[in-house]
Formats: C-alpha cells, structure tokens, sequence
C-alpha cells in the first residue's frame, strides 16, 4: 500500500509540479486547492484526492482537518505550500493593513500550526519516520519593504519549525526549504525579470525541480530536523 503526503496548495505552480512529481513516484497524493483549475484533472485522473479549501475559512479548514483524520491514519509527509502574496498598499501603506497582516499571518503560520498539531497522531502512527515540510521564503531571513507582512509571516513559519522539529522528535523530522526566485509568472515584463535576476550570485530561475528535488533529499534523510534547506542563488552575498 501506498504512502500517503498531504501537500496544501497544489492548484498551480509549485505545488501542482510537486504533487505530480509524488504521484508518478508512487506516493498517494491528499492535496488543497482554493480555485479549480482545469489542469487539476491531470492531477485527479492519477490518483490524487484533491479537497477544496479556504484557508480563510475557520470551518473550511475544520472540515478538512475532519475529513484527513478520518481518511488518512497515517500520513508519510505533511507539506505546508499554501501561500498568498499580498503587499502593503503602496501609495498608503497603513490602508488595509490589519487584514493583511490577518490573511499572510492565517495562510502562513497559523494554518501550518492548526494543521501539525491536529495531524501529528497521523504523522507518528506508522513505524517509519515521517516528515513535516514547511515551504517558506528568502525574504523571511531579509525582509521585505513592499511585502511586510508576507516576509513576517513567513518568518512565523521558519519558527514553527523549531518548535515543531522539538515537540515531536524523533518520530517526524521537521524542516524548511527556503527558495528565492524558482520561476517568473506568464505576466511579468523584461524589466522585472532583469532586476530579480541581478538580486543573486546565479542569475537564474531555479525552476521548480529545485525544490522537488530538496523535497526528496528532506524525505529521504534520515538526520536532518529543525533546519532550513536554502534555495536562494546566493541573494545573502549580494
């Protein structure tokens, strides 16, 4: 029988990359999304229980947390991917504030909280070693003048991974993976991507087998907990 990972947020980008990556090497894939996208179906036609989520939704995220518990008693590996990208108004930046500071500080920190403590009997119930992956952010160790909130939040999650990494060792091991820029969106002109680029020692997108492949590595050891695997071109030398 096939282990089960629970990725949230697997609707595009990243985390629909990863779950397919998981699903062709045999894991079964419990996977979030928040908008239906039609490329879900290739992910659905190979296996995965894909459940729609409002992160934003206390009882959203209560039904779903319900509904693993029930389904799933043991889980190999949780991944926290879920992420909003929201920045401070730029011409008042103190317009809205308080609910962005609420929404980056739900879908970051307190989501991944609520989410490893309910599960982590289902996480510790197998006779192998699971993992708990938290996906964070280069800004979280630097900062962010457009993106306050974001970057704080993100920071909130490089915590709970020192906590949770302690609370629940040896049985799962719990790390980071911090990447900068993995790829540009469809949208973004020359200009932008000719800045980002210059931010890091290789002035490259990493693209998103990066971090599949950190997600790998992070499964497959046997020793590593409580750190951060940093997938960021060198932006700290810069």
């Amino acid at each position: 029988m096939s282990e089960t990972i629970l990725i949230t947020g697997v609707g595009k980008r990243l985390g629909f990359a990863l779950a397919q990556r998981l699903l062709s090497d045999g894991y079964k894939v419990v996977g979030t999304y928040r908008s239906d996208y039609p490329q879900l179906q290739l992910l659905r036609e190979s296996g995965a229980d894909l459940q729609q989520v409002d992160f934003y939704q206390q009882s959203s995220l209560e039904g779903f947390l319900h509904y693993v518990g029930q389904e799933y008693k043991a889980l190999r590996a949780i991944i926290h991917n879920a992420s909003d990208w929201k920045p401070e108004n730029k011409s008042c930046p103190s317009e809205n504030a308080t609910q962005t500071m609420n929404q980056m500080m739900t879908v970051h920190a307190t989501v991944p909280y609520l989410i490893n403590l309910t599960l982590k009997g289902n996480l510790m119930s197998g006779e192998k070693t699971s993992d708990i992956i938290h996906i964070s952010d280069y800004v979280a160790e630097k900062g962010s003048k457009k993106h306050i909130a974001y970057a704080a939040s993100k920071a909130a999650l490089n915590n709970l991974t020192l906590s949770f990494s302690a609370l629940l060792a040896p049985k799962v091991k719990v790390n980071t993976i911090s990447p900068a820029l993995l790829k540009f969106n469809a949208h973004d002109d020359e200009a932008y991507k000719t800045k980002a680029l210059q931010k890091a020692l290789i002035p490259t997108e990493a693209g998103f087998e990066e971090v599949i492949d950190g997600v790998k590595f992070v499964l497959g050891s046997d020793y590593m907990t409580g750190r951060t695997l940093h997938l960021d071109g060198g932006r700290h030398l810069k």
